[in-house]
């Protein structure tokens, strides 16, 4: 079964053992490197089908358990005569057999050489990366003379320099479907969440926007860097915001996805929430809030993925994102850099709409 890749696609060696690497060199490997909302899970169903239909196997991997359930339903639809088994830590289906699989990359360690087409999805997530562990034991359960796909918006310096070096064949995909810029982060300079807390009270830096926002109708995703911040901050937000609909969640809540859900819905209003919830969530008509986004805990690519929850719908293109936080650091000017460029890109190639070509730019 051949997937019609570019032939001079290289293997990837990145720190393995000689001998191990050998035996993966075989393996060609592209990387589509997509902007957030650009709709790269569709753009892969016609190598899936292509793979099925010359009775492959193949498998979706990506790093988090809430995106799998994401993207469960979504490849359930796509395909609807080819039942996927979808693992992760305590799926009912972990012992089914299939030919299309869905999993968390952990699940990865379960499988040597089974599929001929793998795709690693959000290949610069915790804890796919940086985990040697984990990038091996993908390569390996991808048959030799497979094909091996990664997607990111975000991809890890790593892979940059191999494609700057000619070693890695790659797709840009600069704008999203709907031909609007990316929403471009503002910044807002307000205390720090643990400050705000202290004196329970909310920065009137940030009600400025948030007000707009709430005006305007939209849903709010409010990230924080610490999950203790969580429950207090809710609690002067339901003060402040009475009539709205307003949780918190984290990787410890047992609640998570019912939340999520009812967030989704339209029944939640804001949602106070870590990196958890960075990828793989899309809400129709919302605004980004990140608080303390000077924290270490946020690095440029993970800013770039949750100012990336605004502007998806083609309805609402232009959703607001906020940068709040005491200092304006290099991840963060990194991040407003790393979007501006990709709508200069997408205006350059004729991707945008001309009409909203300028505010991608300015703002």
């Amino acid at each position: 079964m051949r997937v019609p890749l570019p032939r001079n696609a290289a293997p990837h060696g990145g720190g393995l053992p000689a001998a191990k690497a050998a035996a993966h060199a075989r393996i060609p490997r592209f990387l589509l490197w997509a902007v957030t909302g650009a709709g790269k899970t569709e753009m892969i169903f016609p190598l899936i089908q292509y793979a099925l239909d010359r009775g492959g196997t193949v498998l979706v991997a990506t790093p988090r358990r809430d995106v799998v359930l994401e993207l469960a339903p979504r490849i359930a639809k796509a395909f609807p005569d080819e039942p996927a088994a979808v693992l992760y830590g305590g799926s009912v289906q972990r012992w089914e057999r299939a030919r299309l699989y869905l999993a968390t990359t952990h699940q990865l360690l379960r499988f040597h050489e089974a599929f001929d087409l793998v795709i690693i999805d959000e290949l610069d997530a915790f804890p796919y990366h940086n985990d040697p562990m984990l990038a091996f034991a993908a390569e390996a359960s991808c048959k030799p003379g497979g094909r091996f796909i990664y997607l990111s918006a975000t991809p890890p310096l790593s892979l940059q320099r191999e494609i700057r070096q000619g070693r890695l064949p790659h797709a840009k995909v600069p704008a999203r479907f709907h031909g609007y810029p990316l929403p471009v982060p503002r910044r807002v300079a307000m205390s720090s969440v643990a400050e705000a807390v202290r004196r329970q009270r909310l920065p009137g830096s940030l009600l400025q926007p948030l007000n707009e926002s709430i005006r305007r109708g939209a849903q709010i995703f409010m990230f924080v860097s610490r999950i203790r911040h969580i429950d207090p901050f809710v609690a002067m937000l339901r003060r402040r915001f009475s009539a709205l609909s307003i949780e918190g969640t984290s990787s410890q809540d047992e609640q998570r996805s019912d939340k999520v859900l009812n967030f989704r819905s339209g029944e939640v209003r804001i949602l106070v929430t870590t990196t958890i919830l960075e990828r793989g969530v899309t809400v129709p008509k919302s605004d980004v809030y990140i608080l303390d986004a000077d924290s270490e805990l946020f690095d440029e690519a993970s800013l770039v993925q949750m100012a990336g929850r605004a502007g998806r719908s083609k309805d609402d293109p232009a959703g607001i994102v906020v940068f709040a936080s005491p200092e304006w650091t290099k991840s963060q000017r990194g991040a407003v850099k790393q979007i501006k460029t990709m709508n200069k890109i997408a205006l350059k190639k004729g991707f945008l709409r001309q009409a909203d070509s300028k505010a991608g730019q300015s703002r």
